[in-house]
């Protein structure tokens, strides 16, 4: 039954004059190809050669930002790696993937490998077990599989320097935990420095082939979204030059295809809530601005009280044009916001990981400075606009009156 409007609300209605197929932009659609990455892709098959033939697998470790293409590719060539050794009864390939995004240590993947492997009902306790039963669990499982196994970690290097599964798993069958099981293991990262963090004996086995995914540039961009737009958007629904716009946008800050997916996804969404026939520049330009808003707060969510303050004296710094500004610069102005907070302050180091975390969520840049005998030392400046970082900042800081002082002082200083 059709329920009445209640105090003028307008009713739901079916909106199609831009889209359609949005999901086709949206993050988990699969193409059926993967544009601008043959190179990789190429390197990548061989890699997985091994499997085909039948012998043990290579241990492979993909890096490169966010939205490059590591995860797309590796989900197209396994899908393919599966139905193309199918045709080989001498070969059986199992595929387990697991996003580490939420784990920070080898024991936690450990169970959340042992219980993918097991049947509802029959899952382990996160906690209770010393590390080596759960490890022993999980070869137990993976030898009840048999055949050649593919291990898949996206987003490894969340599990941290404490990388005693990455060590062992690779030669489980080397160190005799898995007799008739073959394994390899694929880490994706995006972190270009947690392979030279990783024990070196990790390195040489995890790391066993290496992948690098470079940035996309500005006509890779665009051709990557021509394929999807071509899903995804109604017929003349976009301006001459969106597809170019959106493309050099993203290619600018991050060379991210989902960076430049989603300023081309929500250009259209306020097209469409305004009812629009177009995408048109315009609405890139205000996709922009709402994509930068919720980067900030999104890794802001990320930080502690601590690091919050630490973004703010950046802030402060770049509303008085002092930026890129060196560690112990941004220590002092710490520590004044951390007196107007009535917060106790943490030690330099401290305040050096935050900035690191910080430049980590792709919100601070940093560039190394070499200063000879004195030694190299990294100074920071907002990787985002000043704008969307001090709209973030005043939602989840109580520091009304000094976010409001370094707002005059930016506008003295024509910072945007």
């Amino acid at each position: 039954m059709r329920t009445q409007d209640t105090g003028g609300m307008r009713r739901f209605e079916r909106k199609q004059n831009i889209f359609r197929n949005k999901d086709a932009l949206g993050e988990s659609y699969q193409p059926e190809q993967i544009e601008e990455r043959d190179e990789e892709i190429e390197e990548y098959m061989d890699a997985l050669q091994p499997v085909v033939d039948g012998w043990e697998p290579n241990n492979i470790f993909l890096y490169g930002n966010t939205g490059v293409g590591k995860t797309a590719v590796t989900d197209f060539i396994l899908d393919r790696l599966q139905e193309d050794v199918a045709e080989y009864e001498d070969v059986d390939l199992s595929v387990i993937s697991l996003n580490c995004k939420t784990l920070n240590s080898s024991y936690q993947v450990a169970v959340e490998l042992v219980n993918k492997l097991r049947p509802p009902g029959g899952e382990i306790s996160s906690t209770g077990y010393p590390q080596q039963t759960v490890f022993n669990k999980l070869y137990r499982e993976l030898e009840d599989i048999g055949g050649t196994v593919l291990v898949v970690l996206d987003e490894v290097d969340s599990i941290g320097e404490r990388d005693a599964l990455l060590y062992e798993l690779p030669r489980a069958r080397a160190n005799g935990n898995l007799e008739s099981t073959r394994i390899g293991v694929i880490g994706i990262s995006n972190d270009f420095k947690f392979r030279d963090r990783l024990d070196p004996r990790v390195q040489d086995t995890l790391c066993e082939r290496e992948l690098q995914f470079p940035p996309y540039d500005a006509p890779e961009l665009e051709n990557i979204l021509q394929s999807r737009a071509d899903i995804a958007v109604a017929e003349d629904a976009i301006e001459e030059g969106v597809l170019n716009l959106c493309a050099a946008l993203a290619a600018r800050d991050s060379g991210s295809a989902r960076q430049a997916l989603d300023l081309l996804r929500m250009a259209g969404e306020l097209a469409e809530n305004r009812d629009e026939e177009m995408i048109k520049h315009d609405h890139v330009e205000v996709a922009r601005s709402k994509l930068e808003q919720e980067r900030v707060e999104e890794g802001m969510r990320e930080l502690t009280t601590h690091g919050r303050l630490v973004l703010l004296a950046v802030i402060s710094k770049a509303a008085k044009a002092e930026t890129p500004c060196r560690t112990r610069d941004l220590y002092e102005e710490y520590i004044a916001l951390c007196d107007s907070a009535g917060t106790d302050s943490l030690a330099q180091r401290s305040v050096h990981n935050h900035l690191s975390d910080l430049r980590m969520l792709g919100i601070l840049a940093a560039y190394e400075n070499r200063s000879g005998s004195r030694g190299n030392y990294y100074s920071y400046e907002l990787d985002v606009p000043f704008t969307s970082a001090i709209e973030a900042m005043s939602d989840v800081l109580r520091l009304d009156d000094e976010i409001q002082t370094i707002r005059e002082i930016a506008s003295m200083n024509s910072v945007e």
